[in-house]
């Protein structure tokens, strides 16, 4: 197993990417301390690994702020005495176009997004100087690449999630800790269905609306997502840091 007794904190555990990456990770060895701002969501998948015969705990956070995230950690270290890896998965799905965002929006979008890794991370490294080892996985986005249309807000914020990677690994670099972004594509998640009933369309209209952007004509499921964040997570990427990993089906290939 790729993570056999090491402990790993994932935050929006509760569902989608993270929620796979959860089942993922636990049945590669992890002992996983599920977040999500939906406690009772992250509650839910920690029951779900135990039944699977994992080793897991939900717990509430809102990463936005701090002295929830420093809660967080605090709480891994309690249950395991260690952090190996950090998912940094926990996102806010605020678009506006730049003419119409308010205040409030930006504060929101880079609470979660910009700050709420700031905040995670800031702690979580405190735990990995001390063991001179670690792994930190920030999720970004295609559309920190390419844009999406009518969403200036959470393109920037993804924009600035792969700068702050490629800053982060070479800051921790001398502390063994590896710092790299995992981008997905358009991937099915319940925050996509959501988007999707919200333009009135099916899922397969949606899907085949994107097929001319995608090399591979479908959208992502959660776990193909979640196997590329493993795998940077993993010391199998022992040589891999300030990486930014497109798992897209091509999108931002062509």
């Amino acid at each position: 197993m790729r993570l056999e007794e090491k402990v790993a904190i994932i935050t929006g555990g509760g569902s989608g990417i993270g929620r796979a990456t959860c089942h993922l990770f636990a049945r590669e060895g992890a002992r996983l301390l599920v977040a999500d701002i939906n406690g009772q969501n992250a509650e839910l998948v920690a029951q779900e690994v135990k039944k699977q015969g994992g080793v897991a705990e939900g717990i509430a956070v809102d990463v936005s702020q701090e002295e929830q995230a420093e809660r967080m950690v605090a709480r891994a270290v309690e249950l395991w005495q260690r952090v190996d890896i950090l998912v940094n998965n926990a996102v806010s799905f605020v678009r506006k176009e730049v003419q119409d965002a308010t205040q409030a929006d930006w504060h929101t979008v880079l609470g979660v997004n910009v700050l709420g890794i700031s905040f995670c991370s800031k702690y979580a490294v405190r735990v990995m100087q001390k063991q001179n080892k670690g792994a930190i996985v920030n999720i970004g986005s295609i559309n920190a690449i390419v844009a999406l249309p009518d969403a200036t807000t959470y393109n920037a914020t993804k924009g600035a999630i792969v700068n702050m990677t490629k800053s982060m690994a070479l800051g921790l670099a001398p502390y063994n800790i590896r710092v790299n972004c995992v981008c997905p594509g358009i991937t099915r998640t319940p925050a996509l269905e959501e988007i999707i009933a919200k333009y009135g369309l099916t899922y397969e209209a949606a899907e085949k609306g994107h097929a001319g952007h995608l090399i591979i004509k479908r959208f992502a499921k959660p776990e193909e997502i979640a196997a590329g964040i493993l795998f940077v997570a993993s010391d199998e990427a022992s040589y891999v840091t300030g990486a930014t990993v497109m798992v897209d089906g091509g999108y931002t290939a062509c």
